[in-house]
């Protein structure tokens, strides 16, 4: 099963990488303001990936494919890695899919 992990950044700010079981960082948020957001959006994550319509397929302008994780209201909740190819991209999705649900929450900031 994957986990989450909180972290600060050097800004102060924090942010979750959702790991899979190999330790591959498969979705990265945007930065958050207090921790209760940050915690506020693992649980946006774990609500919305179940949902393959909230996953949005994009191809950056160097050709490689990533995708966001977007919200109901349509705010990108998380950012994959930038992959070689559509079947990597589609593979990186349905690993948010598998791990997003049951994954623990591994807070580094306490």
């Amino acid at each position: 099963m994957g986990k989450f992990v909180i972290t600060t950044r050097k800004n102060g700010e924090f942010q979750f990488n959702l790991k899979a079981d190999n330790g591959q960082v498969i979705l990265a948020s945007e930065g958050y303001a207090s921790k209760s957001s940050c915690t506020n959006g693992i649980e946006s994550v774990r609500k919305n990936a179940a949902d393959d319509a909230r996953f949005e397929r994009l191809t950056a302008k160097n050709g490689k494919f990533y995708f966001n994780l977007k919200a109901t209201n349509g705010q990108v909740i998380g950012s994959s890695e930038m992959y070689e190819s559509e079947s990597g991209r589609d593979n990186g999705i349905d690993s948010v899919k598998r791990n997003a649900l049951g994954a623990s929450v591994d807070d580094q900031t306490a």
